[in-house]
């Protein structure tokens, strides 16, 4: 079978949340119910693989019977798609047809919208789910944790790609134990539900999805930052709803960065001085006075400067926005510069902080593509395509999605140089990547 053949990750949740964790268990326990219930019907594992893969779509009349029963739901909700009625039409959309029903089963709200899991997402979806089973209720919290956090430090290092299956296993862990855990319990899966939630629209927006399926995560990370009564993690995932605002829409991202830090909460010094710093690059987007930006910038560092020191690695459960450090800080305040016209002085910080060593692949490769664009601004194109180079090497591999768009961005801006050799080079290897 393909390897990235559509899976039918709806039955593979249900038999692993009944207790049968291999294909052979469920196998064995189909056979005892469809003789409890006197149907000939019988399958092997390779039956139940073709349904798990979805090679096998609708199962028969007695093996619908037989699945009804042992998990007391209907077909569509197995994630098994009915047969359609001829229609005439030309075939040629199955597949998408397919796509879009996977979609539909899995991320409710969401159809056409989530990138569709492959075998292997499936295996660390799954995988994450189970592994919550095992755990009691004393245990459970601070499983589900150091999985999260294992899992935003996999998005720094291998890209979206290998962190968000196991991303929404977690949420789709937190959200079951949840309805039954006690009221304490219950307070804190979803604070830390609202963690995951807001991690998991980073991931889905450098992923590439459409910008409602990010959406529906921050939105989620609201509501239980809400239930929780969290009012700083509420306006964090506001700073963050900015940050993944389009450049063209600076105004709502001015107003979502505002929002942060003037509601009715108080963000911790790091996040409040992130929110300042995107307050900045908004305005610098309006089209607001180099002056102005700088002032804001200013009361970003104020900000940084009250945050108590940094006990350890930061960590995504752990302080919220302890990540955020002054060499950050310096980046995002170049991207500031750059935007508002200011590329020398964008140039000569991007210059002084890269050479840190503090960033994760993830950072260094975005930074390094918005340091290559500023290159260009300040009349330096062959250096701008010699550190596009650089950034598509660091990039190319995970798959970083705002790296790669700043990528595609500053080959735009290059287009007047493209037959220089340096340019040039670098605009192909985009080209066959892209391609890829």
């Amino acid at each position: 079978m393909p390897e990235h053949a559509v899976a039918n990750w709806r039955i593979v949740a249900a038999r692993v949340e009944r207790g049968w964790h291999t294909q052979e268990e469920f196998a064995a326990a189909y056979e005892d119910k469809a003789r409890e219930l006197r149907e000939q019907a019988r399958i092997s594992v390779r039956q139940v693989r073709r349904w798990e893969s979805g090679e096998s779509t609708w199962p028969n009349r007695d093996a619908r019977r037989v699945l009804e029963a042992m998990f007391d739901c209907s077909m569509e909700d197995l994630g098994f798609r009915r047969p359609a009625r001829p229609t005439g039409r030309r075939p040629g959309g199955s597949g998408r047809q397919m796509e879009e029903h996977v979609q539909r089963r899995a991320f409710p709200g969401l159809a056409g919208v989530v990138p569709v899991l492959d075998l292997t997402a499936l295996e660390h979806l799954t995988a994450a789910a189970h592994g919550a089973r095992r755990h009691g209720e004393r245990e459970l919290l601070g499983h589900l944790r150091t999985e999260l956090d294992d899992a935003a430090r996999s998005d720094g290092l291998s890209g979206p790609h290998e962190a968000l299956p196991t991303v929404l296993g977690i949420l789709a862990a937190i959200n079951s134990a949840a309805r039954t855990a006690g009221e304490d319990l219950r307070c804190e899966l979803l604070a830390l539900g609202a963690r995951g939630a807001e991690l998991a629209a980073w991931l889905h927006r450098d992923a590439g999805a459409p910008a409602q399926a990010v959406a529906y995560w921050h939105h989620q990370a609201k509501e239980w930052a809400t239930f929780t009564g969290d009012g700083a993690m509420h306006a964090y995932v506001l700073l963050r709803q900015a940050q993944a605002t389009e450049r063209t829409d600076a105004a709502r991202m001015l107003d979502l960065a505002r929002a942060a830090t003037t509601g009715p909460w108080t963000l911790p010094p790091r996040p409040r001085a992130e929110a300042l710093q995107q307050e900045a690059r908004a305005l610098a987007l309006t089209s607001a006075g180099a002056d102005q930006v700088t002032r804001v910038l200013d009361r970003a560092h104020a900000a940084l400067d009250q945050a108590d020191p940094a006990i350890g690695p930061a960590t995504c459960t752990g302080p919220l926005g302890d990540g955020y450090t002054r060499q950050r800080l310096m980046m995002q305040s170049a991207i500031c510069y750059r935007e508002a016209g200011q590329s020398e002085l964008a140039v000569s910080l991007f210059r002084e902080y890269l050479t840190t060593k503090v960033f994760a692949p993830r950072d260094r490769a975005f930074f390094t593509a918005q340091y290559s664009g500023a290159l260009v601004a300040a009349g330096e194109p062959d250096e701008a395509a010699t550190t596009a180079c650089e950034a598509l090497a660091l990039a190319a591999g995970a798959r970083f999605g705002q790296a790669l768009a700043e990528l595609h961005r500053t080959a735009d801006v290059l287009a007047p140089y493209a037959r220089r050799p340096a340019v040039r080079e670098f605009r192909q290897r985009l080209g066959e990547l892209t391609a890829a």
